[in-house]
């Protein structure tokens, strides 16, 4: 480790989009973060798959190395900005190992292993900090870390993956169908070019994995989160909820009742009054309810190399002023035991779209479904939909949409799977919780 007086020296893995960002940070303000931190600090090493294809005018060539390891075993803070939850994982728990306190914007990495990573920073007196991995820009690992430690956190609601309010969004003010509004977010930098991870929910179940962790002191991992994401959203849905007077938003939800913590991903209606309702574009948001601190809400840049590499820096100068101090910062402790609440404790009213053959008799029919199950039906609207066809149909199709009103969730799907099973009933069902 380094002397009192000695630079403390920061090791890089990574120089994609928020690595170079974050070594820019580092170098233009040096002067300026010594001041904040009380010791020098410099960039010790920056490792990268190539460093011939590196050309940023802030990093100095000789500090570019693609021996990861190097950087690693040379660095007072290891600074893991490469992603992924195989050589990332060695790369951080060989750092912690040997007596470097680890920063990483790595979400996939803390949900699958973070129980792992926390007892390794302590059992090695190091600090571990990951403000960048759930809201980018957005300080909400360190109020659930720190500021909200002597409350009780009851629960929390995200639009966590700018990507999907990017889209959501576009198709709300514009009219667009889902693949339109997906091509334009591609064309503008919004999404990949598999954006499979953010339209499915898997980026955002990541973070409310961390979110449930953290907010809960309990362990929960990426496969404990049930995940939706927002391909089956049409034009139609986002019409019918704007007369409704909501809008549709891909939400993080976690929250912990008697059966149990529960993470969970999926496409919402949620009423244009609410906080989350004005969030717009690729922003992201956290709204978050606690006992004693009641309602609080945190916005800002999800995702972007600056915005990012902010929340990084950020976490550098900590670990680096706990380095200075002789210190680490509170150790993660996971001292409950909660188990994950059942699918059947959730409960909700839904909005559920049909595709029916438009002959008599068939609300009559799925309306019995519903009663049989105990399903109750608060509205219905119909709308003829003459460019869908079903091939063994020869009529035409309409569009059914029932609205019940509370039900758990395991009965609501049970229900639309038999509805499904009807002979006129075609297509997938779309089926959206109504939160309140």
């Amino acid at each position: 480790m380094a002397e009192n007086n000695a630079p403390i020296r920061v090791g890089l893995l990574g120089a994609g989009t928020v690595g170079s960002q974050t070594a820019r940070l580092l170098v233009e303000q040096k002067d300026e973060l010594a001041q904040r931190i009380g010791r020098p600090i410099e960039l010790s090493g920056v490792a990268c798959l190539d460093p011939e294809e590196v050309d940023f005018p802030w990093i100095e060539k000789s500090l570019l190395t693609s021996d990861t390891m190097s950087v690693v075993k040379n660095a007072d803070i290891v600074v893991e900005l490469i992603g992924g939850t195989g050589v990332a994982r060695t790369f951080v728990l060989e750092a912690m190992k040997n007596g470097a306190s680890v920063v990483t914007a790595n979400k996939a990495l803390l949900a699958k292993y973070g129980p792992e990573l926390y007892k390794t920073a302590e059992d090695n007196n190091v600090d571990i900090y990951f403000e960048a991995a759930v809201g980018g820009a957005i300080p909400i690992v360190r109020p659930l870390r720190e500021s909200l430690v002597g409350d009780q956190v009851k629960d929390m609601l995200g639009i966590v993956n700018g990507t999907t309010n990017y889209i959501l969004d576009e198709m709300t003010t514009k009219g667009l169908d889902f693949d339109v509004a997906l091509k334009d977010a591609q064309a503008k930098g919004y999404a990949e070019a598999d954006p499979t991870g953010d339209i499915e929910g898997y980026d955002a179940a990541n973070k409310a994995a961390i979110m449930a962790t953290l907010g809960f002191h309990t362990n929960v991992g990426i496969d404990d989160v049930t995940v939706e994401g927002i391909t089956r959203i049409t034009a139609d849905d986002i019409a019918a909820a704007t007369a409704e007077g909501r809008v549709i938003k891909l939400l993080a939800v976690v929250d912990k009742t008697d059966d149990g913590v529960s993470a969970r991903v999926y496409p919402a209606l949620i009423k244009q009054e609410h906080p989350l309702a004005s969030v717009r574009g690729s922003f992201n948001a956290v709204f978050l309810r606690a006992e004693y601190a009641d309602d609080l809400m945190f916005y800002g840049r999800g995702a972007g190399g600056a915005p990012t590499a902010s929340a990084v820096v950020g976490d550098i100068v900590t670990v680096a002023r706990h380095i200075a101090a002789g210190c680490t910062g509170p150790a993660i402790r996971m001292y409950n035991d909660y188990p994950i609440a059942p699918l059947s404790a959730s409960k909700a009213a839904f909005a559920v779209r049909f595709l029916i053959h438009d002959n008599p008799g068939v609300l009559a029919k799925i309306s019995a479904v519903f009663a049989k199950n105990g399903v109750s039906i608060n509205g219905v609207n119909q709308d003829l939909k003459p460019t869908l066809k079903d091939p063994g149909y020869d009529g035409e199709i309409q569009q059914l949409r029932l609205v019940t009103h509370m039900t758990d969730e395991t009965t609501l799907r049970n229900t639309v799977a038999e509805v499904c099973e009807l002979d006129c009933v075609t297509g997938e069902p779309s089926i959206l919780r109504v939160l309140d």
